[in-house]
């Protein structure tokens, strides 16, 4: 009798666990608790098919745990329902506030638009603006330190805004908004000072966004 083919998305989660030094199903918390820790670092939606190849599981059995972490914090499982909420945005998974507690939250976000930007949400910023739209691994580049948490911010106060991805390295492309050009009494970026001329050229910082993993 010759030897069949298993399909992939049939292969025994064995195979796919092989893939780790380890398997995370032998973690406190099992497989579940594996996947809740990587959505909680995301930033931005994760497709299923990139969680499971994280975590070495079948893609049909991410999705099934994705299907449960849903349920547990709808408290459909028995315990209380969590002021977060794990759903589909677009082609990916993430974890947001759900939607109940908008008033709250939004009263919490707007009230830390009061304070000043430090240092380097300005300096951020002022990268952002002078070589628009850009990356935030382009940024990094230029400053030299990471701004994840920084871009973060900005964003959360609606002085920069994602406008697409990067053709090249699939990374988020950035660019201020409209509210930027309100808070800084600016009519277009046109009127900004001369400052461009002595930043560096972003085409010099090609591949960077591939080599800190800054895509989709």
């Amino acid at each position: 009798m010759s030897e069949q083919t298993v399909p992939e998305d049939e292969q025994p989660e064995s195979a796919a666990a092989d893939e780790l030094a380890f398997d995370v199903d032998d973690l406190p918390g099992g497989a579940l608790a594996a996947l809740e820790a990587v959505l909680m670092v995301a930033d931005e939606p994760i497709p299923a098919v990139r969680l499971a190849t994280v975590l070495a599981l079948p893609t049909a059995r991410v999705e099934s745990l994705l299907d449960e972490l849903a349920r547990e914090y709808r408290g459909e499982t028995g315990g209380r329902p969590r002021g977060f909420e794990v759903r589909r945005a677009g082609d990916g998974w993430r974890v947001y506030s759900a939607p109940v507690y908008a008033d709250v939250v939004g009263r919490f976000v707007l009230e830390g638009q009061t304070a000043r930007l430090t240092q380097a949400a300005l300096e951020t910023l002022a990268v952002i603006a002078y070589r628009q739209p850009v990356t935030r691994g382009q940024v990094s580049a230029v400053r030299g330190v990471n701004v994840d948490g920084v871009v973060r911010t900005l964003t959360t106060r609606g002085l920069v805004a994602e406008v697409g991805t990067d053709p090249s390295s699939g990374a988020v492309l950035y660019q201020t908004t409209g509210y930027f050009l309100e808070r800084m009494g600016l009519s277009s970026l046109d009127e900004m000072p001369p400052l461009a001329p002595y930043l560096p050229d972003i085409d010099s910082f090609e591949g960077v966004d591939q080599a800190i993993g800054d895509s989709r």
